[in-house]
């Protein structure tokens, strides 16, 4: 899949536009999607692995600072991602991939399948509910007190003890209905939230994976796949090396 990119300037930083030609939906191509967006946000990774799954092109506006007058319009809990479809405004990660999904239906994201369908939603509300909120920014922040309180060292296994009983759960419930990928041989919806969720957790939290085989075999997965690598963190134009 080829690939055109412009760089402009925007109110909130730097927008790419992201263009993809071959696979492209012609309706998404007339209406320019804008995401809102921060390179190491997993949220936002989330929303970027789905678009360029669904081969849609959008507008990538970078969001450095959360309290900007202008984003808490967008968003008045001040966090990213969000989507501007032209007057419609989503913001939270889950919403945004739901109205995709519903207005941009292929490749589906949801199996027809109801036990599947299920287990997609499972796998998303253990990564979005139990493992990702100790590592947004507001807890990044709180970690810096909890490092002075307990001592600096005790900060990432903190993280990695609370990764890890999430990884349990997922291990548990996916390693009697996960193919490829997380509930079979095609990408779902679980895949959107755990491909980032993973990478996190093996690069940036040095969790170690060992106990989590089916996990393991799904992020080398995960890495095969150019609309991922596409999405990655340090493959973002505010990504910081």
């Amino acid at each position: 899949m080829r690939k055109l990119r412009q760089i402009c300037q925007t109110g909130l930083g730097i927008s790419l536009r992201l263009s993809f030609v071959g696979g492209t939906d012609m309706e998404a191509t007339e209406n320019k999607l804008k995401l809102y967006s921060h390179w190491i946000s997993s949220c936002s990774f989330r929303v970027r692995f789905a678009l360029n799954l669904k081969g849609l092109p959008y507008d990538y506006q970078i969001v450095t600072t959360f309290s900007e007058p202008e984003f808490l319009k967008l968003n008045p809990i001040g966090f990213v991602p969000v989507l501007v479809d032209g007057d419609s405004v989503i913001a939270d990660s889950f919403a945004i991939i739901m109205y995709l999904e519903d207005k941009y239906p292929h490749p589906p994201l949801l199996p027809h399948d109801i036990l599947k369908r299920a287990i997609n939603f499972q796998a998303v509300t253990i990564v979005s509910s139990s493992i990702q909120p100790f590592q947004n920014y507001t807890v990044v922040h709180l970690q810096k007190y909890i490092g002075e309180k307990i001592g600096p060292d005790e900060k990432l296994p903190w993280t990695q003890r609370v990764i890890g009983k999430g990884f349990t759960a997922l291990e548990k419930l996916l390693k009697n209905h996960a193919g490829r990928y997380a509930t079979g041989d095609e990408i779902f919806l679980a895949d959107m939230f755990l491909a980032p969720q993973l990478d996190a957790a093996i690069r940036r939290f040095n969790v170690d994976m060992k106990e989590f085989p089916t996990l393991s075999r799904l992020h080398e997965a995960y890495n095969e796949i150019p609309a991922f690598r596409e999405a990655l963190p340090e493959n973002q134009p505010d990504a910081v090396h």
